[in-house]
């Protein structure tokens, strides 16, 4: 029974706020992991969503001088207005634009399944 007396002193010092700060200071620090680790478990799940978009979409027909398909002609030609510049400061930024044709001389980018496709070189008739 000794030892009761020593539990009893050490609750009445303090030592049971001691204890409970511990605990709670313990839980809070458990609870914080835990939002990191769901925080980048779903930063993952995310990324993973984002690259399966990007790998199904379809490619863009964007040729190496930024115009679209369209605005090129069969021989690849491109026929968009650019702006150029004409009149710089002193340093070398540009103060005027200028239209002209864009530079482009040959379609560049990714070709339509269309223009891709082969018929099959047998014939079955």
């Amino acid at each position: 029974m000794d030892w009761l007396w020593w539990i009893f002193v050490f609750f009445i010092v303090g030592g049971f706020g001691w204890v409970a700060d511990t605990g709670r200071t313990a839980l809070k620090t458990r609870h914080e992991r835990k939002i990191e680790r769901f925080k980048l478990a779903e930063g993952e799940r995310q990324a993973e969503r984002q690259a399966l978009e990007e790998a199904q979409k379809l490619p863009e027909p964007i040729c190496g001088c930024s115009h679209h398909l369209a605005k090129h002609d069969r021989q690849g030609k491109c026929h968009e207005d650019v702006e150029v510049p004409t009149e710089w400061d002193e340093n070398k930024k540009p103060l005027r634009y200028e239209l002209r044709q864009c530079n482009c001389q040959q379609y560049v980018g990714p070709q339509p399944l269309s223009q891709i496709y082969a018929d099959e070189l047998t014939d079955l008739g």
